[in-house]
């Protein structure tokens, strides 16, 4: 996205460092190291750091910190019908009380892989990867469905994956 040399454009100290709130704030260059990984993740440091006009020390040792500080992971992305897993489904799921325990509880269950706690028709939407039918039975009927205040759950089951991108840049 970026083709020539990114300056920081701001007085405060380079780099990304936590603003008031506890958020990591991130500076312009820092930005742009996010938007070159997220056009490819295995670009070498070299080329991010010309492309942002730092070293190619200086660009591991800002990757290091966006890692350590949880703004940004770098992963394979697969899609999980071609390595295995044939059910995919997100499933809405209306609850009473206090969402982080239901939120903390389907974070912790190694076939969810989103959990998002929403305003609407429901309260925490979670995206779940499975083997088959029968496992995505057994973790909505009998692990998500009996979490404390669960109310209910209404399944979408994923026929076909057209689209999954994580190109969202960093505006």
């Amino acid at each position: 996205m970026h083709s020539e040399p990114v300056a920081s454009r701001s007085a405060e100290p380079r780099g990304s460092r936590e603003s008031g709130n506890g958020t990591p704030h991130l500076d312009a260059v820092s930005l742009a190291i996010i938007e070159q990984l997220q056009e490819d993740g295995r670009r070498p440091y070299a080329a991010i750091g010309k492309a942002v006009g730092l070293s190619e020390a200086a660009v591991r040792q800002r990757v290091q910190k966006l890692l350590d500080q949880g703004v940004m992971q770098i992963v394979a992305v697969t899609d999980p019908l071609t390595v295995g897993f044939r059910r995919q489904a997100m499933v809405g799921i209306r609850a009473d009380g206090d969402l982080e325990p239901v939120a903390d509880a389907l974070s912790a269950m190694p076939e969810v892989e989103y959990v998002v706690m929403t305003a609407g028709s429901f309260d925490v939407l979670a995206e779940i990867v499975c083997e088959d039918d029968d496992h995505l039975l057994e973790v909505i009927s009998k692990r998500i469905r009996a979490l404390p205040g669960v109310r209910s759950t209404e399944s979408f089951v994923y026929l076909k994956l057209k689209k999954q991108t994580y190109m969202w840049g960093t505006r």
